[in-house]
């Protein structure tokens, strides 16, 4: 008999009891997910998934005391460590640049409805985007305001770009272009899992925290034009 698969972890740090109580009730009945913690600030959001090995952590990024930005560091040195989502609301574009800067998977606006929040959570305890190509887009055009590409002089980033293999270059492309894995797949004709499998090497080759900073290296080393 096949057992069922364990559910996913959500660790849940924001400092409004309401919003965590509308969370909760989401994902419990969302079938499959399970919040094991709950935290009002980020170094409490820290000591819980010491304990609790959270699968995602969902964190606000304003909070009083240790905020959400303060906390991403600390979460992602953890071992294991949990994809980070932050929470947040618009008009909050430079937080939400840093976050993603820092290693964060994604974030969630607090406006959006349940079908998405449960969605995110899924597609990162996946490993997959949890930002939509629009999005996507527009945080990158904001990063690379801040941060322009510097051409073929930036040789950091070219070093890092030819340690790929030609595949792996392909999937990095569309990451930056903000594809799912399962887009991805659709597009080179290869299973889901085996773009998990280039995902996964592409982070690790590239030294990046995320698929977001990926898709900046994408988009910084022309490979996206």
């Amino acid at each position: 008999m096949t057992q069922p698969a364990e559910p996913t972890r959500v660790l849940l740090a924001d400092d409004e009891a309401m919003i965590r109580h509308g969370v909760r009730l989401i994902l419990r009945h969302a079938g499959g997910i399970e919040v094991v913690a709950e935290a009002a600030d980020g170094q409490a959001a820290v000591q819980e998934a010491a304990v609790h090995h959270p699968d995602v952590a969902l964190v606000d990024i304003r909070m009083p005391g240790c905020d959400g930005l303060a906390a991403i560091a600390p979460l992602l040195a953890l071992d294991p460590a949990p994809r980070v989502v932050m929470l947040t609301t618009f008009g909050d574009d430079d937080n939400v640049v840093r976050a993603l800067r820092e290693g964060a998977a994604g974030f969630l606006l607090k406006d959006e409805g349940p079908q998405e929040l449960i969605s995110v959570v899924r597609a990162a305890a996946a490993g997959d985007a949890v930002l939509s190509p629009g999005v996507t887009g527009a945080v990158i055009s904001r990063m690379l305001r801040s941060d322009p590409p510097q051409g073929a002089g930036d040789a950091l980033a070219d070093e890092r770009l030819a340690r790929l293999t030609g595949r792996e270059r392909e999937v990095l492309a569309m990451l930056g272009q903000g594809l799912s894995n399962q887009d991805i797949a659709g597009r080179l004709g290869i299973g889901v899992g085996t773009v998990k499998t280039h995902v996964g090497s592409i982070l690790d080759k590239t030294g990046s925290a995320s698929r977001v900073q990926a898709a900046l290296l994408a988009h910084r080393t022309g490979l996206t034009s």
